[in-house]
């Protein structure tokens, strides 16, 4: 065969056979037709090009095998009825013990019932004594801290024996609690007084910060657990006046990553001439984001289950808001990535291609039927 007749059989491969330029008719549908699919080809293509570039997240289990860490527990939360003066913020774990040495950054912003500032104060209610350190020289350091344990222990046996805990460590009232060192330096009826006039000035209490504790199950909780029975009985003549109403505003275990959802954020809990204990039954579920870049970030997800126990007048405790957690064993890691390049180009090449033959069948369709309406009219008129 022939260099010639070799390049004629390449030739004879080709799929696409162009037609003589004289032999080509553009029409007017033809131009409606393309115009149409070009506009449908460059909306596929921008779909397809945001779905190629959209982060998708993985979701996987396995059995949590972390050791020695803290749980960090974000709270914002604010009492409308109740000043600060009268609330403390506790942590207890699952034996019924107080925790000590905690890492706890906690605030307590007192506001008015109109919203306005009224003042704030830096708390550390989870460390007994925690205000004493800055009055102790820097040598007596492990001196105060042996005491400060030895108080700590002593507090936990008192309330042990004052009233009982349930399984979950939840007090039953508020007789026997450990009087915080803030209040109990302050004359009685000077803090009676200064109660008194906040609530009847309308003065609520915005509590925010950050708890570090242990990653045992336990609970932490917002009382009047702070007051000695005696100025409790002389500002609230039973626990039923208490109005424990809360707003929370941020309840989380950690930082937040694109689609988590904190079932407790926005909550509001009004209470009208009615009283209660607010228990709220939390499973935290460790978690582990992974970034597109590389970056791990640890948190944890939690489902909640919320009860409410109404108060008696005849009641003797005080009413409180408790959070009992429990941690789950398994760890979900949520995994971002991008879908692989040839599944796009794979997707990109389907769209385009088809829409570019459904043209090109609709084209030719649309010629034959001008085409013959065309030829019938002209018999017609003949």
């Amino acid at each position: 065969m022939s260099r010639t007749g070799k390049w004629q059989a390449i030739k004879n491969l080709d799929a696409f056979p162009r037609a003589e330029d004289h032999l080509m008719q553009k029409t007017s549908s033809g131009a409606a037709v393309s115009a149409v699919g070009l506009f449908i080809m460059a909306i596929l293509f921008v779909h397809e090009l945001r779905f190629y570039l959209e982060t998708v997240t993985v979701h996987e289990m396995s059995v949590d095998v972390k050791r020695g860490e803290k749980l960090p527990i974000h709270i914002n939360m604010t009492f409308p009825a109740l000043p600060c003066e009268v609330l403390s913020l506790d942590a207890i774990d699952m034996s019924g013990k107080h925790e000590v040495d905690l890492d706890t950054n906690i605030w307590k912003l007192r506001i008015h019932r109109d919203g306005y500032v009224l003042g704030s104060e830096y708390i550390n209610d989870l460390v007994e004594g925690e205000h004493k350190k800055e009055e102790h020289k820097v040598g007596h350091h492990d001196e105060h801290k042996d005491g400060e344990r030895k108080e700590g222990g002593e507090h936990a046996a008192s309330e042990g024996h004052g009233h009982g805990h349930d399984e979950h460590g939840i007090h039953d009232g508020a007789i026997g609690m450990p009087i915080h060192s803030h209040l109990s330096q302050k004359d009685p009826q000077t803090v009676i007084k200064e109660v008194k006039k906040a609530i009847e000035d309308g003065e609520g209490c915005q509590i925010f910060g950050v708890l570090d504790v242990e990653r045992v199950a336990g609970n932490f909780h917002i009382s009047m657990h702070g007051l000695s029975l005696y100025v409790a009985s002389k500002i609230f003549e039973t626990g039923y006046e208490v109005n424990v109403s809360h707003i929370i505003h941020d309840l989380s275990f950690g930082p937040t990553y694109p689609g988590i959802h904190n079932p407790l954020d926005g909550s509001e809990r009004i209470l009208h001439d009615t009283s209660g204990t607010f228990k709220y039954f939390l499973k935290i579920v460790p978690t582990e984001y992974h970034h597109l870049h590389g970056e791990v970030m640890p948190t944890n997800q939690f489902s909640v289950t919320e009860y409410y126990q109404k108060m008696k007048p005849s009641d003797r405790s005080y009413p409180a808001v408790y959070f009992v957690y429990d941690l789950s064993p398994i760890v979900v890691t949520v995994k971002e990535h991008r879908r692989n390049f040839g599944h796009f180009i794979t997707r990109l090449c389907a769209v385009l291609g088809g829409t570019f033959a459904v043209t090109g069948m609709l084209d030719r369709w649309m010629f034959r039927i001008i085409e013959l309406m065309t030829s019938t009219t002209k018999g017609t008129l003949f």
